[in-house]
């Protein structure tokens, strides 16, 4: 445990009690929402990003001391194992450096070097590497025999093993590390007669660029296009300085005949051994760097979908546009649930438009539609525009969703036990207009990695990205809280301490005995045990006609304290919302006691200020330019309003209104240095920009936000 602390501390900010105390409550079971929101005192006010570095850090130290158990474990059997080597093996606390130490003993095919010393040439070797003989002639003599027959056969075989000892020589290759990290470039070549599968990597068909300086989008994409078979993908150093570099080390003397067979096994150690093994070490390591930033990115986009300003609990109109087959129309009550589906055929080749505005204008009127959600794709925008034209009986506002991955939950099995008589266009349009309602509880249904934001989220490595991703969707579930009477299953497996089974159980239990009337009542739904309840029941939420503890994010186990506060001060629990002055003007720190510090005590008086608030922001309706309909419509120089749809970390994408989104580069995004472009912009903001440049054969647009 000690070693663990200490070794994690050398790579984090926080202090060795904060390290100590978070590992502490890990391995008891806790999760990282649940430590980041009731165990700020424990942790010193650690935050989600901190605490998970914390358990990466920690799940590293024991993947070590693993893979040294295992090397120890062979290099003992093999019989090799000195103290000395035992040392540097127990001492050694990072990966490469651990597998440098091994790698002379580690099990291999047979090698050159291998077959050399069969024919006993590591004698000669030596004797080359002593650099002190005068008669280097007489002394390569003494190996010729009839198995090696010529001086030049025993001076390659002594060469081949010396080029394995420059391969395991561990400060060698930090030297060439170092020089890979500064000096090598990136160099790519067009696989003959790609030209056109791989149009879509032209900028790659030839380049090069310093490989400390690319970056990680970049990087993804030539590795796809490499894995695709399009292109040739190096990393290179100079072949001279290199190779020098490797003789130099080795050279102590001023013999030439000696001083050229170790340069001769310089140029063979670093063509044969040190070169590729370096290069797959270095692409794995930036792809693992690269991999690391765009599912951080990825991360942040959901975060920001999923925390996406819900419209409330309204009556919806909700339609999934299309042309040739149709509009799908569904009318949806204030819990989501379907009440009406039709369709309609505004738009070519039937263009019953006028039957169309009849029908929404009547449906409208008899379901007391609040407001209409369209989905963003296929005929989306002619769609908004139809609806613009009909006049309602009062005013309903339309708002554009975003429907990415719309068509992966119709076709679900969530959506079949959901929706089992109604086919994958009614399924559809149910989902978008769910998702105007409340973006967080629909959108846990889908594999995030089908949601539409991001990039290369199929290049990078799969388990860390789904790990990463399902961190992001319990982190922002856990931070609005679910209510506990309405939640899906979907939505309650995602809070902290549950998972599918007890969420299944919470709805069985839920179906059996009605609306749970207290969080107490939890510990009575089978299996959920006082860990369970411990982790999962500050998340949830109870709102009945009196309010009570259970509406707010205090955790039950600070419901004594936080009740003899408000009795202390004249405060009636039942008319909380109305005293909020009262509880504004209480000072907390007063009550800071042995369980509870000012941390603890000040969330609670947050949590009943804001009772019954959602920390998310309302929605607002938002209209394209009616005139930009196609890229054709687009000039440069034009300002066009639209939305932020995508943040990658070299820009960020812009829905304008037509069927290509626009790109603000980095570069573009403001009068200053850019490096994260969520500083700047958003998911979802409205934003007004200026057309740079359209290319349409490429389906490009370039934007701005500068100077506009």
């Amino acid at each position: 445990m000690k070693q663990a602390i200490e070794f994690i501390s050398k790579r984090v900010k926080s202090s060795e009690q904060q390290i100590a105390n978070t590992v502490k409550l890990i391995e008891e079971g806790a999760t990282i929402p649940f430590i980041a929101r009731y165990r700020k005192e424990t942790t010193g006010n650690l935050d989600e990003v901190e605490i998970a570095e914390i358990l990466k850090l920690n799940s590293l130290f024991q993947d070590i001391e693993k893979r040294k158990e295992s090397i120890l474990k062979t290099i003992t059997e093999q019989g090799k194992l000195t103290k000395e080597l035992e040392t540097s093996i127990v001492t050694c606390f990072d990966l490469t450096q651990l597998e440098d130490i091994y790698l002379p003993y580690k099990p291999r095919k047979e090698t050159k070097a291998d077959q050399a010393r069969k024919l006993g040439l590591e004698p000669l070797a030596k004797l080359i590497m002593s650099q002190n003989s005068v008669d280097f002639q007489a002394m390569v003599q003494r190996f010729v025999n009839d198995k090696v027959e010529t001086e030049e056969l025993a001076l390659e075989g002594a060469r081949h093993i010396i080029s394995e000892w420059m391969n395991e020589r561990q400060s060698l290759r930090d030297l060439l590390r170092r020089m890979m990290e500064r000096k090598s470039k990136v160099s790519t070549k067009l696989v003959k007669g790609k030209e056109e599968e791989a149009e879509k990597f032209k900028d790659y068909f030839s380049w090069e660029e310093d490989l400390y300086r690319i970056p990680a989008h970049r990087f993804l994409a030539i590795s796809r296009a490499e894995k695709l078979g399009f292109i040739r993908f190096k990393l290179e150093l100079s072949k001279s300085e290199v190779e020098k570099t490797i003789a130099q080390f080795f050279i102590k003397g001023n013999n030439p005949q000696i001083n050229n067979q170790i340069e001769l096994a310089a140029k063979d150690a670093w063509k044969r051994l040190l070169h590729p093994a370096l290069e797959n070490e270095f692409k794995k390591i930036h792809k693992e760097k690269a991999d690391e930033v765009s599912i951080r990115v990825f991360g942040e986009n959901l975060r920001q979908l999923l925390l996406a300003a819900p419209l409330g609990e309204k009556r919806i109109m909700a339609i999934d546009p299309g042309f040739r087959t149709g509009c799908k129309l569904v009318c949806l009550d204030e819990t989501g649930a379907l009440l009406y589906n039709e369709t309609i055929y505004p738009h070519p080749p039937k263009n019953e438009l006028k039957q169309a505005m009849k029908k929404v204008s009547t449906l409208a009127s008899a379901y007391k539609i609040d407001a209409i959600a369209i989905g963003d794709g296929t005929a989306g925008r002619e769609t908004d525009q139809f609806i613009q034209r009909i006049i309602f009986d009062r005013k309903i506002h339309s708002y554009m969703v975003n429907e990415s991955g719309a068509s992966i939950y119709s076709a679900s099995k969530i959506a079949r036990d959901e929706f089992p008589d109604y086919d994958i266009t009614v399924r559809g349009a149910v989902s978008i207009g769910r998702r105007l309602m409340d973006p967080l509880a629909e959108l846990v249904k889908i594999d995030p990695k089908s949601i539409g934001v991001g990039q290369y989220q199929h290049d990078v490595d799969q388990n860390l990205l789904k790990e990463s991703l399902d961190r992001v969707v319990e982190s922002a579930v856990n931070q609005v809280g679910v209510n506990l009477n309405t939640a899906s299953q979907h939505l309650l497996q995602h809070i902290s301490g549950l998972g599918p089974k007890l969420a299944e159980r919470i709805i069985a239990y839920r179906d059996e005995h009605g609306a749970f009337k207290s969080r107490a009542e939890l510990k009575k739904v089978k299996g959920l045990g006082a860990m369970a309840f411990q982790q999962s029941s500050g998340f949830l939420r109870i709102f009945k006609d009196d309010f009570s503890l259970d509406e707010t994010g205090i955790h039950p186990e600070m419901y004594a304290l936080i009740k003899q506060v408000l009795k202390t001060n004249k405060i009636e629990l039942a008319k909380l919302k109305a005293s909020r002055a009262q509880v504004e003007s209480i000072d907390f720190d007063k009550y800071i006691c042995e369980e509870f510090g000012s941390i603890s005590l000040n969330d609670a008086k947050q949590e009943l200020l804001n009772a019954g608030i959602d920390k998310r922001k309302k929605r607002k309706q938002f209209e394209f330019d009616p005139y930009i309909r196609t890229m054709e419509d687009l000039k440069a120089g034009m300002l066009v309003s639209g939305l932020v749809s995508n943040i990658t970390n070299f820009g960020a994408f812009v829905n304008i209104g037509i069927k290509q989104d626009g790109l603000i580069h980095l570069s573009n995004m403001a009068n200053e240095f850019v490096k994260d472009p969520n500083e700047f912009v958003h998911l979802g903001k409205e934003v007004r920009v200026k057309v740079l440049e359209i290319d349409t054969k490429r389906n490009r647009i370039q934007l701005s936000l500068k100077d506009v």
